[in-house]
C-alpha cells in the first residue's frame, strides 16, 4: 500500500520506526552521509530531504523538519499517523539563556514550555508546558553516562518568535528554561495527541549570556556529539 502525504513522498515502508530529526536539511544529509550504511534518499519534496539507512545494523530514518512549530507539527504529525513512526528524537540547536551552558554544551529536554497558540489551535489544548517521552529520555540519560558525554536536563522555551524586540531576560524570567528554540513543544504536543514517543537533544549554538556563537556552516557539521547520541541512544 503506498502511503504518500501532501509533503512526503515516502512510499509505504520507506520509512523506519525511530526517526532523527534535525531542522535544517543539510544536517539531514550530513547526519545519513557520516553515519548510515545503506542510505536511501525518501523524500526531497519542498527540500525537506529524508534518508532511510542503517546505524550499526539498527534501521533508522533520518528526516529534516524545518523550521518553527508549524512545520515541525506538519512532518511530525505525517510521521507518526501516517507512516507509523514510532518514536522521533529531534536534534536541533538553541540559544542558552544560561552562564553555565557555553557554545556546543548538550541540552536534552525534560519539558518544552511556549506561549504559543500551537495546541490550543490543533486540539484544544492550552496547556503552556508539554512532555517527553520518560521512556526515551531516561534511555537517553543513560547512553550520555555510558559514553561519558556532559547532559544538561531541564526545561527549554519553545518560540514562536526568532528575532525578539524583548529583552532575553524577560524571557528567561517568563519561561524559566535554561535555552530556547522554535520545534519542541509542538513535537511533544503532536506525539501525546498521536501516544507516540518524542525527544528533543539540543547544542548551543549560541549564548545570550556571553554572545557568542556559531557558524551556518558549523551548524551544519559540527555537532557530532548530539548526533552520537541519538543514534547511540535508539
Amino acid at each position: 500500500m503506498i502511503s504518500m502525504t501532501p509533503h512526503i513522498e515516502a512510499l509505504d515502508g520507506d520509512i523506519a520506526e525511530v526517526v532523527i530529526m534535525p531542522g535544517d536539511p543539510k544536517r539531514a544529509k550530513y547526519i545519513a552521509d557520516n553515519y548510515l550504511t545503506d542510505a536511501k534518499c525518501i523524500n526531497e519534496v519542498r527540500g525537506m530531504l529524508g534518508f532511510t539507512g542503517f546505524y550499526k545494523g539498527k534501521r533508522v530514518t533520518v528526516m529534516a523538519s524545518g523550521m518553527g512549530m508549524p512545520s515541525m507539527g506538519i512532518y511530525s504529525y505525517e510521521l507518526y499517523k501516517f507512516y507509523n513512526v514510532k518514536k522521533i528524537i529531534r536534534v536541533g540547536s538553541c540559544g542558552s539563556y544560561d552562564e553555565k551552558l557555553d557554545i556546543y554544551s548538550l541540552i536534552l529536554a525534560s519539558e518544552a514550555y511556549s506561549d504559543t497558540a500551537f495546541a490550543k489551535i490543533q486540539n484544544g489544548d492550552v496547556s503552556d508546558v508539554m512532555k517527553p517521552s520518560m521512556k526515551l529520555n531516561e534511555e537517553i540519560i543513560a547512553k550520555a553516562k555510558e559514553m561519558n558525554f556532559d547532559l544538561t536536563v531541564g526545561r527549554i522555551y519553545s518560540s514562536d518568535v526568532f528575532y525578539s524586540d524583548t529583552s532575553y531576560l524577560d524571557r528567561k524570567k517568563q519561561s524559566q528554561a535554561l535555552a530556547v528554540e522554535m520545534e519542541s513543544f509542538a513535537l511533544f504536543h503532536i506525539a501525546k495527541v498521536l501516544n507516540r514517543e518524542a525527544a528533543c537533544l539540543l547544542t548551543v549554538s549560541d549564548s545570550f549570556v556571553s554572545k557568542k556563537e556559531t557558524t551556518s556552516q558549523e551548524r551544519e557539521t559540527s555537532f557530532d556529539k548530539m548526533i552520537e547520541l541519538a543514534l547511540e541512544a535508539i
